[in-house]
Order: C-alpha cells, then sequence, then structure tokens
C-alpha cells in the first residue's frame, strides 16, 4: 500500500496547515456505570453511575481531532446562551491551535447528547437539541467570519449534522465564495438533496447516506461505485469518500479506477465520533499535499485507531506516525523487526486488545517439530513473536559450526510462515532482554523444559501473563538431523 515514508512529509507539513471549520457544535456527555439488576418499578435496567466524562462533539469533534493532529483551526460554530454553551466555548479556548468563533443564538438551547455505558457498552442515549435555521442576522455573522479567515487558510471543512448551522441558502452562499477563493472543500454531508453542495471537492457520506441521496443499492463495491458515480457527475464533485464501517472505505473519483480500502480496526469499542475522525485526518493528509488516495489511507487509519478508544476519542500525530510504522512493516509482508520496531508494533496490537505470545529458538534447519511447536504456540494467542538467536548467539551456545543457515536465511523461512507475526533477531545468549521489553501475555516453550527451567518465565508470570509447555515430536531437532547427513556423508566417502 503505502509506506510511513510517503507521509514523512506530509506529517511535517500538519502544523503548517490551516483549516476552516464550520458546522453544527455539541456537547458530548459520557456516563460510565454498571447494570446488575432489572427495575421491580417497569422492565428497564437499574443503572449505577461510576463517573462522567464531557467532550466537545458534532463539528467540534472534527476541530478536537483537527488540533491532536497539529493542524492550526478556525472554527465556527452556534451555541445556545445557556450552562452548556459557556461549558463548551471554554473547552474549545482550551483547544491547542485552535480560533474558536461561538456564535450565541438566544432562541435555541445548545445541542447536547448523553450517552450512558455499561461495560464498555451503550444502552441509552439521550439528546436535547433544536434545529431551526439560523437567523438571517447569525448568518451575516457566519459569513464575515468565514470571510476574514478565507484568505489565511489551504481548505474549508462543513460538517453538517442537520441542526441548523447550516441551512442551504447560507451554505450556497459560503461554497461560491470558496470556490471564488480557489479553496477546497470537504463535507460530511446530511439529508438527501445534494444539490447544495455542487462543485464542491470531496463528499464523505457513509453507505446509509450515499443510498439515501442516490435512492440506489449500496450492497458490493460495484453499486457504491455506481451510485457514487452518479452524483460525481450529477453534481460535478471531484471525488467521493465513502465510509463502509467493519468494510473500511472506497475513494470514487471521477475517471479513475475505485480505490476500496479494508477496515483496519481489529477491536472496536465504541464508533463515536468515529466519521469527524475520518473527516479530519483525511482533511490534514489532503490539504497538506497527500493525493486523495494516500489521504483516504491515513484517514481510515486514523480510524482504526479511534474506534478501539472508548467514548468521542481523538487520534494524535504520534499515534499516527506510529501506526504508519506498524502498518508499514505489515503491508509489505515484512516480519522481521528491530527490537524497537517490535516494541511499537506490540503496543499497537494491545491497544487492540490483542493476546500476545512469545517463543524463541536457534531454528537452523526447519523441521515438523519446529512446525508442531509453532503451531501449538500461535494456537496460544492472536500474535505471534518469534525470538531468534543470531548467528553468534548459536556459535556461542553450539560450537563454531552452526549455525547451518545464516540469521537472515533463517528469518525469511520462519517469516514465511503464516502463524509467524513478527521475528526478532537476538543476540545475547538469552531471550530475557526481548521479553523485558515486549511483555508478552503468554510464553510457549516445548515440553522437554520445565517451568522453573523456562528464560522469562518468572517474569512473565509476574505481570499476569502465563507460560505454557507443549508437547514435542519426538526424535525430531537439528542436531539429530545434522548428525544423519554426517554419517550419510561418510558412507558416501566409503563407497567413492
Amino acid at each position: 500500500m503505502f509506506s510511513s515514508l510517503n507521509f514523512d512529509q506530509y506529517l511535517s507539513h500538519f502544523t503548517g496547515t490551516h483549516v476552516l471549520c464550520l458546522g453544527d457544535l455539541m456537547l458530548d456527555s459520557f456516563i460510565y456505570g454498571r447494570v446488575e439488576r432489572i427495575s421491580p418499578e417497569a422492565p428497564v435496567p437499574v443503572f449505577h453511575t461510576s463517573h462522567k466524562t464531557i467532550s466537545i462533539g458534532g463539528a467540534g469533534n472534527v476541530v478536537r481531532n483537527l488540533s491532536a493532529l497539529g493542524v492550526e483551526t478556525s472554527f465556527c460554530g452556534v451555541v445556545g446562551q445557556d450552562y452548556n454553551g459557556s461549558k463548551l466555548n471554554k473547552l474549545v479556548d482550551e483547544l491547542p491551535k485552535t480560533n474558536g468563533f461561538l456564535i450565541q443564538d438566544a432562541h435555541r438551547s445548545t445541542t447536547h447528547k448523553i450517552r450512558y455505558l455499561a461495560h464498555n457498552q451503550q444502552i441509552l442515549r439521550a439528546d436535547t437539541e433544536e434545529t431551526f435555521s439560523l437567523s438571517l442576522d447569525l448568518q451575516d455573522k457566519v459569513k464575515q467570519f468565514f470571510q476574514e479567515k478565507l484568505p489565511l487558510i489551504q481548505g474549508v471543512i462543513f460538517s453538517d449534522y442537520g441542526k441548523g448551522m447550516l441551512p442551504p441558502s447560507l451554505l450556497r452562499e459560503l461554497l461560491f465564495l470558496a470556490k471564488q477563493a480557489g479553496k477546497s472543500v470537504i463535507i460530511d454531508p446530511k439529508g438527501s438533496d445534494y444539490s447544495v453542495y455542487q462543485g464542491v471537492t470531496i463528499l464523505t457520506p457513509n453507505l446509509r447516506e450515499l443510498s439515501q441521496a442516490t435512492q440506489m443499492p449500496v450492497a458490493t463495491d460495484k453499486q457504491i461505485v455506481e451510485a457514487a458515480s452518479h452524483l460525481i457527475h450529477k453534481y460535478d464533485f471531484k471525488a467521493i469518500l465513502v465510509t463502509r464501517s467493519e468494510q473500511g472505505m472506497s475513494l470514487i473519483q471521477a475517471n479513475k479506477e475505485p480505490f476500496h480500502i479494508p477496515t483496519q480496526a481489529l477491536e472496536v469499542f465504541d464508533v463515536s465520533g468515529a466519521g469527524d475522525t475520518v473527516i479530519a485526518a483525511f482533511s490534514a493528509a489532503f490539504l497538506s499535499g497527500a493525493s486523495l488516495e494516500e489521504a483516504a489511507y491515513f484517514g481510515n487509519l486514523a480510524a482504526g485507531v479511534v474506534v478501539a478508544k472508548v467514548g468521542t476519542a481523538t487520534v494524535t500525530l504520534e499515534e499516527m506516525r506510529k501506526c504508519l510504522q506498524t502498518q508499514q512493516a505489515f503491508n509489505i509482508q515484512e516480519k522481521n523487526l528491530t527490537l524497537l520496531e517490535a516494541n511499537e508494533a506490540v503496543i499497537h496490537w494491545k491497544r487492540q486488545g490483542l493476546k500476545i505470545g512469545f517463543t524463541n529458538g536457534c531454528f537452523d534447519l526447519l523441521h515438523p517439530g519446529h512446525i508442531a511447536l509453532l503451531q501449538e504456540a500461535k494456537a496460544k494467542c492472536d500474535k505471534l513473536i518469534v525470538g531468534l538467536n543470531s548467528n553468534a548467539s548459536i556459535q556461542r551456545l553450539k560450537g563454531l559450526q552452526r549455525p547451518i543457515q545464516s540469521q537472515e536465511s533463517r528469518a525469511i523461512v520462519l517469516s514465511s510462515l503464516e502463524m509467524v507475526d513478527m521475528v526478532v533477531i537476538f543476540e545475547e545468549d538469552t531471550p530475557i532482554n526481548l521479553i523485558h521489553t515486549l511483555r508478552p501475555d503468554v510464553l510457549i516453550k516445548g515440553a522437554d523444559y520445565t517451568i522453573d527451567k523456562v528464560v522469562g518465565a518468572r517474569e512473565v508470570q509476574s505481570w499476569g501473563g502465563e507460560v505454557l509447555l507443549v508437547k514435542l515430536i519426538p526424535e525430531q531437532s537439528t542436531t539429530g538431523t545434522v548428525h544423519k547427513i554426517k554419517e550419510a556423508q561418510q558412507e558416501l566417502d566409503k563407497v567413492a
């Protein structure tokens, strides 16, 4: 796909990129607790509250993600003259590199979404909102702010949640001004009438929104391409990025092959605000100079990170750097990593909630016993790391005639096995440094050991991991194979 090197130049430009964002602002509250019984008053769960968090939601979550990525952002939204509006003002003011202009509307309440979560699952959402359009006086304030910021920015994001901040007449005026200024426009659309978005650069609908806007089926890749292409040609869009939940994303452009990206999320805890993360990450990359394909790939990776978190979360620039480094290794089927690279990959895996297994050895001449051990080891974990003795390490352990194969050759052979997810070569006599650094959840060795003789057993058990001994295939060893080869050679020498 794309290596992290493709993104280095763009990531370094994030801090110099200035984006203008407009859209419906809301306050997100997350109330956490537990449910252990049903109410005797009605067939409903009894929710026991433990704690509460609040954050900026809606278009504000796009701004939070842009801020976390280091992008300078000017933001315009609307709040009511109430406590929640004051709270949002304070939260926006605290965002780094963000210039917020929050218009107070005396005739509306601040949009507020309250989510109740028990055992990391949403069980209820309660909304307070008004969806009527802004008054003409307030629309004039939005236009004035927009015109002031337009010369300073690289592009515009409209995050339309259908709460009245962007009525069609105002949106058309703002789009006209942006087009006159030659600015790229990215829109997260709402509703079914996309004529209001005529001529914009990129739209980011989800599958349901694409189906509503086209009245066309969107169950397959082909149908998605047909529906998106219909909109592109009808309304003169440059591209449409369709977010497809667990199926990833599809980027459709006029007169180009569609670009389908599989999901990067291995574990999903909460999808709240994931679409905001996508449009923020995609826009940051695109407006910093990435191609549309690269920007879509970047947005997809960001979504994979954020859905592994609970609540309306953001993804930071540093998280994306590490994620790209990890993806680079695995996208090119490269499993041989340094200890530093391996540690970053393991951190990424653990954030996904994956169980990490570790085994080690020389693996000089791969034989059925090795395969059986690795298969058993993989069955005990989600990701299997193999610590591989270096050439020098094997010479110290087994003599100068070993290894038969170089460490590079042995690593390539191991990496070709489906059950092996990572290979790390170590120079020491034992893998204790690898185990200390990578902190696996399970340590696997052959049953020719006892647990008290397994290097790293005590350490793994100390942080709550387990040590497993698996049965070996009898009479299978590299030393035995080498001995048989030597005997066969001696017999041939006698005949000669």
